[in-house]
């Protein structure tokens, strides 16, 4: 289960699980508009998956252990867990059965944790807030030496120019980036500045990228890219994996290499004019 969770975000980009819930649907019979409807009422697909990423790279998230008998050493773990996490809520979920007579069957759940799980939100609930552009402006100001400052400022002001923002829910703040191409609004990087420990990471969302654009023009972007070592390193492994992850790169790495924020900024600018397509 820990594993799961520890390496969610790894291996379950948003694309690849979009990509499953429709599969799914079509096999099963069902509309993706109905689907979709169910699911997300008005709300946006894109949005939906693009939250889903960021809920599991912060670990916000749910973990749930069912079975017919629930072991007190379990229950002791469920709880110990959920003293120890902010992000990340634990239950353990006993199904007891019961039959009668015939096909009768009954399964009464119980829940484990809840109490624990209760004692980190004393309201009961969860308050979600999304961070903006003054949050983000704010740290960056505090936080960052001049030169990274300038590489986060400038990421965040062409963000809001020639695409379109959108603040994460996690603790941390971050936020996320939508460019237009080709019609469609696809997430391109996200800017996220952990408090805990302190660092601050540009990821590119090439989950996204070649689930809208596909294969080919992610793998055009990637070659686009400047080429920072630390960068280069992780898009040589998604180029094996085939352009599924979330490569990132400190905005140390970027400020330290000369030209590497107007090469990314190039690097987008041709991927909304398509001329990745043929790169």
């Amino acid at each position: 289960m820990l594993d799961y969770a520890a390496n969610g975000a790894r291996y379950w980009p948003g694309a690849l699980l979009q990509r499953s819930f429709e599969e799914t649907c079509i096999a099963d019979g069902r509309s993706l508009k109905e689907a979709y409807g169910k699911l997300l009422g008005d709300g946006s697909p894109e949005e939906f998956w693009t939250m889903v990423e960021e809920r599991l790279a912060a670990g916000q998230m749910r973990l749930l252990f069912v079975a017919d008998r629930i072991p007190l050493e379990l229950t002791a773990i469920v709880e110990f867990l959920n003293r120890q996490m902010r992000q990340t809520d634990v239950y353990a979920v006993e199904l007891t059965q019961y039959r009668g007579n015939g096909d009768l069957r009954v399964l009464v759940p119980r829940i484990h944790g809840e109490v624990a799980t209760a004692a980190k939100f004393p309201s009961g609930h969860r308050t979600t807030q999304r961070t903006t552009r003054a949050d983000m402006d704010a740290v960056i100001r505090a936080r960052l030496a001049p030169e990274m400052r300038r590489v986060a400022t400038a990421l965040l002001d062409h963000a809001a120019a020639r695409g379109r923002l959108e603040g994460g829910t996690a603790k941390y703040p971050s936020m996320s980036v939508y460019y237009p191409v080709t019609g469609r609004q696809v997430p391109i990087w996200t800017l996220s500045l952990y408090d805990n420990p302190v660092k601050e990471d540009l990821a590119f969302s090439f989950g996204s990228i070649t689930h809208h654009l596909g294969p080919d023009r992610a793998a055009a972007f990637a070659e686009s890219l400047p080429a920072v070592p630390e960068l280069q390193k992780k898009l040589e492994m998604q180029r094996e994996k085939g352009y599924k992850g979330w490569p990132s790169v400190s905005l140390s790495a970027l400020a330290a290499e000369p030209g590497a924020l107007e090469g990314i900024l190039a690097a987008i600018q041709e991927l909304m004019d398509g001329q990745a397509a043929s790169a």
